[in-house]
């Protein structure tokens, strides 16, 4: 029974900690380099979801054919989600921008696309390397990449 105890007690002492911590970070950096709409689509959800639900910071930087997303003039593709609805990552996208995310295009998407940023969606910037360096080495922001 002592044993047993002292194995409950270990345990929350190592729980405990790691759950105080998650509560601590302040938010999310998510890169989307994938031009596939279901890899869109799961990156713009767990990105609303940080939003929404864990009221968390969101920087997203749009990169190679992502950065499609962030064309006002390029449709989005519906992914079909389990309720059966069928949003695309571009509605999410805008929702996020709504929300306050911050939302960025890599340097080199628009000169490659030959475009220029009249084409980027109201909300939508840049992105500075050296700023986006230094969110990724933030300690206080998730670093995820799709």
């Amino acid at each position: 029974m002592k044993k047993s105890i002292v194995k409950i007690v270990c345990c929350v002492m190592l729980v405990i900690p790691s759950f105080l911590s998650a509560n601590d970070i302040k938010g999310l950096n998510v890169l989307v380099n994938s031009g596939n709409p279901q890899t869109q689509a799961m990156a713009m959800v767990l990105s609303l979801m940080s939003i929404k639900k864990h009221n968390k910071k969101v920087n997203i930087v749009l990169c190679s054919k992502a950065g499609d997303l962030a064309d006002k003039n390029i449709k989005g593709v519906p992914v079909k989600r389990p309720n059966g609805k069928a949003p695309s990552a571009k509605q999410h996208l805008r929702l996020l921008i709504k929300l306050g995310a911050n939302v960025e295009v890599c340097p080199l998407y628009l000169p490659n696309a030959k475009k220029d940023k009249s084409v980027l969606l109201k909300g939508v910037s840049i992105a500075k390397p050296p700023v986006v360096a230094g969110r990724l080495l933030n300690k206080n922001y998730q670093n995820i990449t799709f």
